[in-house]
């Protein structure tokens, strides 16, 4: 008898062991299987290709936008290696136009899905070829509008107003009083002309109806009324019209063989002799030949450019010299908020073809 209480005690006080022990032994179960599912999901994730992570291509936290998605591969490392690297490349995402994809490139990713380029110009992709290739190509319309917006109506402030001017009279350490050469030209109540009125053009022209400016534009397609009665825009179907009336001409177009030299040597003589060209779409829409002349002899004030041909300019081009110019490296969608929205929206393109999906944002050719 007292053997059996003995027992009953014992089997008492190990109750608790036991259950402890099997909880350990199942929650060590549990983060065994946790592991392996992160292997597998790991093992399922795909490989894109990309430029780099660096100052040269993406900023660290905009690759970690794309690792959770996709192991990447630098182009530097795909070169040392493209053999082995090339079959299981399935997305190959572009920033700021690298890697190049050039036919020798697509030769060597066999199970490339998709080009999910970083911004809306696709014109440095050859978009009939890649598509015949079975790889679709996407872009990032739409988050890029505002920033690009943003730079127009910087440049064409800081060009009316001689911001740059002024800046380095201000820090001159010779600079003993304000000249008047820095008389500027007034920009409220004055006349903006847009040509190409998508996102962008949209965008800058609101800007412009917060300066109070009379907004002209021309497009391949008029907008809606409802859209010209918001910016209080006037349609222009005759570009000339718009460049003959306008105290700043905006380029905000797409660069198709259409625009490429939209604006030559007759498009500036149109212009008034106080006008100022103002260009945040691609630089082969104007002629920079054409441009040059117009701004040595005062066909035109001024222009400021956020894009030219090449990028960067030649170091002795003309356009560098000259007083009334004012030039950006191509930085109109450069602040982080935008760079962020646009790697994010390259990473659900890119995994949506990669999936077999439809690309929220799929270019199709014309």
């Amino acid at each position: 008898m007292a053997c059996l209480c003995y027992l009953r005690c014992v089997r008492k006080l190990w109750a608790p062991a036991q259950a402890s022990q099997r909880l350990k032994v199942a929650n060590l179960h549990r983060s065994v299987h946790q592991l392996q599912h992160k292997k597998v999901m790991a093992e399922e994730k795909p490989w894109a290709l990309i430029s780099e992570v660096g100052e040269q291509g993406y900023l660290e936290e905009m690759a970690d936008i794309i690792k959770p998605h996709f192991h990447i591969i630098s182009h530097k490392d795909f070169q040392q290696n493209p053999q082995l690297h090339g079959p299981k490349i399935q997305a190959l995402l572009l920033w700021n136009g690298f890697p190049v994809v050039e036919p020798s490139l697509l030769g060597l990713l066999p199970s490339l899905k998709v080009v999910a380029n970083g911004g809306v110009g696709i014109d440095h992709l050859d978009v009939p070829y890649i598509n015949s290739l079975g790889v679709k190509v996407t872009n990032t319309p739409g988050v890029v509008s505002n920033a690009t917006a943003d730079i127009g109506m910087a440049l064409l402030l800081a060009s009316a107003r001689k911001v740059v001017e002024g800046h380095q009279v201000a820090v001159d350490p010779k600079t003993t009083h304000i000249p008047q050469c820095l008389m500027g030209v007034e920009v409220s109540e004055s006349t903006l002309g847009i040509i190409g009125m998508g996102h962008i053009g949209y965008k800058i022209a609101q800007r412009g109806k917060g300066f109070d400016m009379k907004i002209l534009y021309h497009n391949r397609s008029r907008r809606s009324v409802e859209d010209e009665q918001a910016v209080g825009a006037t349609y222009c179907e005759n570009m000339d019209d718009l460049l003959k009336e306008s105290d700043f001409v905006m380029l905000a177009v797409n660069l198709t063989p259409e625009t490429t030299g939209l604006i030559s040597h007759r498009q500036l003589s149109l212009m008034k002799p106080t006008a100022t060209l103002v260009n945040v779409s691609r630089g082969l829409v104007v002629d920079q030949d054409a441009l040059v002349k117009a701004l040595q002899s005062g066909t035109i004030r001024a222009a400021a450019l956020d894009v030219t041909y090449p990028e960067p300019l030649p170091r002795d081009h003309p356009l560098l010299g000259l007083p009334n110019v004012l030039i950006t490296p191509h930085v109109g969608t450069n602040t982080l908020t935008t760079s962020l929205k646009m790697v994010q929206q390259m990473v659900d393109n890119a995994v949506a073809a990669v999936k077999g999906l439809t690309a929220p944002n799929e270019v199709k050719p014309k």
